[in-house]
């Protein structure tokens, strides 16, 4: 089994910065994709970026330029840098993992963290 576990959110002025942190936890063989999601109250769950093992990085529209996702396959942790951050950025922020396991044979298993709440305001 596999657990993620997110820190590092918090309550920030309009224009600050934070950093989220996620480690993933268990019987990891590999790593497909790590990145981030976030929902905001009445929203649907929105992509805000993930990297795949060997560096491809898709990011949402709303964030680029001011996030920055980076991920350390030998640690299983990937980091989200938040810059000039807005109070539209209010939100759950939710690690996402993608891992080969052996189960018993070897597969593909998508984990979600329990999310971390990014508070933007003055």
């Amino acid at each position: 089994q596999v657990q993620l576990v997110e820190s590092g959110g918090g309550l920030v002025q309009p224009g600050g910065s934070l950093r989220l942190s996620c480690a993933a936890s268990g019987s990891i063989l590999g790593t497909a994709t790590m990145g981030w999601y976030r929902q905001a109250p009445g929203k649907q769950r929105e992509l805000v970026a993930t990297t795949t093992n060997n560096g491809n990085i898709n990011y949402g529209d709303s964030v680029k330029g001011r996030f920055t996702v980076s991920i350390d396959n030998a640690k299983n942790t990937v980091s989200l840098q938040m810059n000039s951050l807005q109070p539209e950025d209010t939100a759950e922020y939710y690690c996402n993992g993608v891992f080969v396991v052996r189960d018993p044979g070897l597969r593909r298993l998508e984990v979600w963290g329990q999310g971390t709440l990014v508070t933007v305001s003055s």
